[in-house]
């Protein structure tokens, strides 16, 4: 069995956030699938098989099985466009039913994947100053038009707003310390975000709750931020374009579509590149 490296959501050929995508007949043992996607070492692995006209598929950090990734998905519907033609695949997951679409033209493959519901609870003050100490942030540097929120579309997200691009250039935390936080809250991962224009966000990921510090692209939490501010009515236009990896020499491109209809889907699209 041959894992696949894809970097998802690239800007050209360049950046984008790799993800292991294995194809293969049936899943290994949950053991093994852990295993597989500790020796890659990417963020995420994504693991899917055809069954009955979809494909079942599982998603696996370094360290833990997760219940969605929208990175790997776009890698997987990129696999399956190269391996299969292009066209919309349905993926069962652990806890969802959603779609992927790959393509390839021109040489350049993309793929657009359609969310699970999206839905939002409320931070606690705990949960909100547990996070403010972990990032060495303070309730000025918050974008008070996006209120703190755990914010969901098929994973768990912790959504703080920041008021400058200065302070989201800063962030620094210990992964220990944040890998704890994660896991005591429930979230997969925390998304720091600045507004430069309501099309327009700049995005930082921490992912400690899966070993690692930080993600150059997460389409889960694009969907979970696109979706918050779709069901606030924060959002002034039905598309967000998202710039992540910047600060970590990766950047990487994500597009966010919704309609109207609170908690419905969000598409979640970009291109992506075979790695060496």
């Amino acid at each position: 069995m041959e894992t696949l490296h894809i970097a998802a959501f690239s800007d050209g050929d360049i950046g984008g956030n790799p993800a292991g995508v294995l194809i293969s007949d049936a899943h290994p043992p949950a053991a093994e699938m852990q295993q597989i996607a500790n020796d890659v070492g990417f963020s995420e692995t994504a693991f899917g098989y055809a069954t009955d006209g979809k494909w079942r598929v599982r998603y696996f950090s370094p360290e833990s099985e997760v219940p969605f990734c929208g990175h790997a998905t776009i890698a997987l519907g990129a696999a399956l466009a190269m391996q299969h033609g292009a066209g919309v695949y349905e993926l069962e997951l652990n806890e969802a039913n959603i779609t992927v679409e790959g393509r390839m033209e021109d040489g350049v493959m993309s793929a657009a994947l359609q969310s699970p519901p999206t839905r939002h609870t409320a931070v606690t003050a705990d949960q909100l100053s547990g996070a403010l100490q972990l990032f060495a942030l303070s309730e000025s540097d918050l974008d008070d038009r996006i209120p703190p929120v755990i914010a969901e579309a098929g994973a768990t997200h912790l959504v703080l707003a920041l008021n400058s691009r200065e302070a989201l250039a800063a962030m620094s935390y210990d992964l220990s310390e944040g890998r704890t936080f994660m896991n005591a809250n429930g979230v997969v991962t925390i998304t720091l975000a600045y507004m430069e224009r309501p099309d327009l966000f700049h995005v930082r990921n921490p992912f400690a709750s899966g070993g690692v510090y930080e993600d150059p692209a997460t389409g889960a939490a694009a969907a979970a931020l696109a979706g918050y501010l779709r069901d606030t009515g924060r959002a002034e236009v039905n598309a967000i374009n998202i710039v992540q990896g910047e600060d970590m020499g990766m950047r990487s491109l994500l597009r966010a579509e919704f309609t109207d209809e609170a908690g419905s889907s969000i598409r979640v699209s970009g291109t992506a590149r075979v790695m060496a």
